[in-house]
């Protein structure tokens, strides 16, 4: 009997590894031979959204009869509609005038930023596919929550809304959490910036900051060595000894680059007092508003509902394909890279 468990035992040891083998066989084949899987564009019709929400309320605030009737007379409606609209076109096809009418639309994007803004990928092929269907009169409400991050990458994402201006498109910042530093500069392009009470908004202002080993390493007779070609090529370092020229020079450049904000912010808000707020202080919305930081106190969710009234509101969301080891990736990962990313880059370069 014993001699049946430990045969058992092993068999089972055997089979689990040969299974394992098998796995890994099949995802590395997976990984070598997995194309490169482009993203899609994700449209979702919040007009249909709102109403089924309030249809679904509606049922258990009213009785039957009462919502038979009302549906009954939406149909009647809806019918009215249809027969009105095929006669106008047939009409418009014997003149030889055909046009497609319709309401005007408010495309709704959403913008959760991160310290390098990676998600500027998204928003870039977004904006295209808007400008590429636009017509005069449509407008962009794009819903943003960033508390800033690497200066280029904002920079980008801020010039990818300035797209929107230039085609003559209407754009709308909300913020219902915080737009701060980076966050602010996108927000500043926008021809109207609406903010919760308490979101977050402000901190016109650069950073930069690391840790310095040096000692740690001399106290250990640990030596290290950073070779470069060119006078400041490097300036602050995490191991060597940071002198106090390199400091200055550093220093300058955290100037010069919270000179480059400020002007950018002047350019899309010429009359804000960037004296009062370019100090790297942040206010709450309802104190944003009186320093002329947002022009107006509301969610986005209030936006929503009132575009819903009068416009075609459809939510637009490109959506990355991911590969099959980027998945496994997964979250381990991208906590990996936002640790080095704090580690390396803060110190490297400024940061919004």
């Amino acid at each position: 009997m014993e001699f049946l468990f430990e045969y058992g035992l092993f068999f089972a040891k055997v089979i689990t590894a040969v299974v394992a083998v098998i796995a890994l066989l099949v995802l590395i084949k997976s990984i070598k031979h997995e194309p490169a899987e482009k993203g899609e564009l994700e449209v979702t019709d919040l007009n249909k959204k709102h109403k089924a929400t309030v249809d679904a309320l509606e049922h258990h605030l009213f009785d039957k009869a009462v919502m038979k009737a009302r549906h009954k007379e939406q149909k009647s409606k809806r019918k009215a509609e249809a027969k009105k609209l095929e006669k106008d076109i047939k009409q418009a096809v014997n003149k030889g005038e055909l046009t497609q009418e319709r309401k005007p639309r408010t495309f709704v994007l959403d913008f959760k930023g991160s310290i390098d803004a990676k998600e500027v990928a998204s928003l870039r092929e977004e904006i295209t596919a808007i400008l590429a269907v636009a017509v005069v009169g449509d407008e962009v409400l794009l819903r943003l929550e960033s508390g800033g991050g690497m200066v280029h990458a904002y920079g980008l994402a801020s010039s990818q809304l300035d797209r929107l201006k230039q085609a003559g498109i209407k754009l709308t910042v909300s913020v219902d959490k915080v737009a701060a530093s980076g966050g602010y500069m996108m927000a500043c392009v926008a021809d109207q910036i609406v903010s919760a009470p308490f979101a977050v908004i402000g901190s016109i202002g650069v950073v930069a900051q690391l840790p310095n080993f040096n000692k740690l390493l001399k106290k250990n007779d640990i030596e290290f060595e950073q070779l470069t070609a060119g006078e400041y090529k490097r300036t602050l370092t995490m191991f060597g000894e940071n002198t106090d020229k390199a400091r200055e020079k550093f220093q300058t450049e955290l100037e010069e680059t919270h000179e480059l904000f400020k002007g950018f912010i002047n350019e899309h808000r010429p009359k804000l007092a960037l004296d009062e707020v370019a100090t790297g202080e942040h206010w709450f919305g309802q104190q944003a508003a009186k320093l002329g930081l947002v022009d107006k106190i509301a969610t986005s969710d209030d936006l929503v509902v009132e575009a819903c009234k009068n416009r075609e509101v459809l939510a637009i969301r490109y959506v990355q394909r991911k590969k099959l080891a980027e998945k496994l990736a997964g979250a381990s990962g991208e906590a990996v890279d936002t640790l080095l990313l704090k580690w390396i880059s803060r110190g490297q370069r400024p940061m919004m």
